[in-house]
Parts: C-alpha cells; structure tokens; sequence
C-alpha cells in the first residue's frame, strides 16, 4: 500500500512567507517532484498549498516560483496603501461609530482593502491545473479552510480522488467542491483587517478562526504521515518560565491585546494539534498489536517546521519601511516600532522583512537536512 505524505500549512499574514523558504529548502532536499500526495492549507498557507499542490508534479519549480512571488510582494501588492484609500475606509469606520456606534454595520467590517490580494492570486495561482494533478496521480487530494462568520463553522473544502469522504464534527465541516480563489481570499482574511469573502449560503473569513485542529483535513484526506510547516517560535521551557517572571512595565496597548489575539487565533492550534497527535502516537506506540488492532486511531508521524526566531521581533525592526499613511493608523492603537511587534508582523508585507523571512524558513530548514531525510525514507 502506498504511503500518502500530507503537507500542512498554517497561516498568519505575511509570516508566512517563512514556509515558502522551508518549501524550498524541501524541494533541493527531496528533488523536483512533489513528495506531498495530500496538501492543505489554512489562511496565508492556504495560498502557498495552493501554489504548490497546483503543480505538483513540477515541485521545485512551484517552490521557487512561490518564493519569487513573495520576494516581489509590498504592501499594495496586498491591499492599498495610498493615503486616499486609507481614509476613507477609516473615514467610514469613523462614522458608524459616530452614527449610534454601528461598527460592522452594512458599510464597513474591515479596515484595509484587498482587491490587490485577489488580482495578485488570479494571475499567480494556478488552480486550473488542479484536476489534472488529481488525474495523473500526483497529487490525492487538496484543501483549504475558511470560517463561517453566520455559523461559526470552520469549513474545509477540499477536492481530489473520489473516495474521500465528506466528514463532520461539531464546529467544522468538510464539504466537496472545485478550490477557487474566492476559497483562498476567505481562507486568508485576516479578521477585522480583511473583508469577509461570499461564499456559497454565506460570508467567510480566516480559517485559523475556528479551525482547531489543523492537522484533521490531510488526516481526513488519506495522510500517513505529515509535514506541518509552522510560523511560531518554539520556546523552550526555560525560556516561558523566564519570560513569564518578567514583570509587568506598563498597561498593555490595544495593539497589544490584538496581536495577543491574532496570536492565539493563528499560532496556538497548530501547537496544540501537534501535542495531541504526539500523544496520541505515544499511547498507541504502547498498545499491543494484537489489542491495536481493533482501535479505531492510526499512528500517524509527524514532522513540525518552525522558526528559530521570533517572526514578531523582527517585524518590530522594520517597522520604518511601513507606508507613513499605515503607520499613523497602526500607531493610533498603540503599535510602533517599540510595542505591538506581533500585531505588525501580520501585515508586515515590506520586501526587506518578506526577505528575512523567506532565508531563514530555508536556513532552519536546511539545518535539518538529516532529519528530513530520514523522515520521508522511513515512509
């Protein structure tokens, strides 16, 4: 029988740009054709599985391309960032507040206008290409998650060999039908900087909302085992002990709370998956075979990629290259370019961060070599 391999990408704006370096760092490890049967992304990684599971049998060249794309991006590559445009979003944030306090309102529940996102995705995403991946066998299935703002609902769409089944548990769904880039523009809207995306019976948002359990759409899909591709620093447990010692200096700034928040909804699940899978394969690993036979859980390896930094800090030290129109909006809730660092990292679309990034997703990822090697031979 063979071995499915999943990849898995989580999202967070423009850090994920860092899996695009770890992608092509893979694709020189394990050669040009794609070792993923099975992709799935959530969020910004929505947009870079799609990318790659699009040319799946062409993986060395998907990766590069990917990274030039990001190599190439600025800010208005992703939404406008011309002082007109900025000002009358907040203009009309300004009066709803003022009209009775409306905010979300028919007129406005984003602060930041993505049409460039989706003229940027329309010529770079190849998802035409993605039903002849599925009929020449090199890619199994793909999806990607968006969240229901009516329902609450994380639903995953997906795509690939007949056989995959729908599924359903009790905040997400997984739903058949041909991946667009209206499903990766709702995939990847960041909440309340984005706008929701129109989508079937509602409006969507960022997957990362409601999606829990990252790793469950490639389990669904037919994975054997998985490459998680993450966005979060590991700290080890000497350093959140310390960091926790650390006394409070001052009252946290709104910035602050919501990059607190952005952080939980983009960093956290994944983290927490991982620990769940690891524990199930633990228990499972001290079954006898003879008892395991009747369980329902399968063992199911995994391979987590993560930074060796903090993405956060180093969006602080570019915070100077932002659009001056940006900042002063940014700088109202309290982010400069000594406070509010998580929160920036997240829209921090400026080529010199993108760069960093993308060199030290390849970097770690190449420090790994032996690692990554064993792990797909042992499939």
């Amino acid at each position: 029988m063979t071995t499915r391999i999943g990849l898995v990408l989580t999202g967070g704006g423009a850090r994920a740009a860092y899996q695009v370096g770890a992608l092509r760092a893979l694709a020189e490890i394990l050669g040009q054709r794609s070792p993923f049967q099975i992709v799935t992304g959530v969020s910004a990684g929505a947009i870079n599985g799609c990318a790659i599971a699009a040319r799946a049998h062409q993986f060395g060249e998907a990766s590069h391309a990917l990274w030039e794309m990001w190599e190439s991006l600025e800010p208005d590559s992703i939404y406008r960032t011309d002082p007109r445009s900025l000002a009358e979003t907040g203009g009309m944030w300004i009066r709803d507040v003022a009209g009775g306090g409306r905010i979300g309102s028919t007129r406005i529940n984003y602060l930041l206008d993505t049409a460039p996102l989706r003229q940027l995705l329309e010529t770079n995403l190849e998802l035409g290409q993605l039903q002849a991946r599925y009929r020449d066998g090199s890619l199994h299935g793909c999806a990607v998650t968006a969240t229901n703002y009516g329902t609450g609902t994380a639903m995953t769409f997906f795509d690939g060999a007949p056989e995959i089944a729908r599924w359903q548990r009790t905040t997400r769904l997984g739903v058949r039908e041909p991946i667009t880039v209206d499903h990766v523009l709702a995939s990847s809207a960041i909440p309340v900087f984005f706008p929701p995306v129109r989508l079937r019976d509602g409006f969507y948002g960022d997957g990362c909302v409601r999606m829990t359990a990252p790793l469950s759409p490639a389990i669904h899909l037919g994975a054997d085992r998985i490459v998680a591709i993450g966005i979060r620093y590991h700290r080890s447990d000497d350093q959140t002990l310390a960091l926790n010692q650390q006394p409070l200096v001052s009252m946290p700034s709104l910035s602050d709370i919501a990059g607190l928040l952005l952080n939980a909804v983009f960093l956290d699940s994944l983290e927490s998956d991982l620990e769940r899978v690891q524990r199930i394969n633990r228990t499972l690993a001290l079954i006898l075979p003879a008892q395991g036979a009747t369980q329902p859980l399968r063992r199911i390896p995994v391979l987590a990629l993560r930074p060796s930094e903090d993405l956060g800090q180093l969006a602080g030290k570019q915070y100077s290259q932002f659009p001056r129109t940006l900042r002063y909006l940014l700088a109202g809730i309290g982010a400069t370019e000594d406070r509010g660092w998580d929160l920036i990292s997240y829209l921090a679309f400026e080529p010199i961060y993108l760069r960093r990034l993308l060199e030290l997703g390849y970097e770690d990822t190449l420090r790994r070599r032996d690692e990554v090697v064993r792990f797909f031979a042992a499939g």
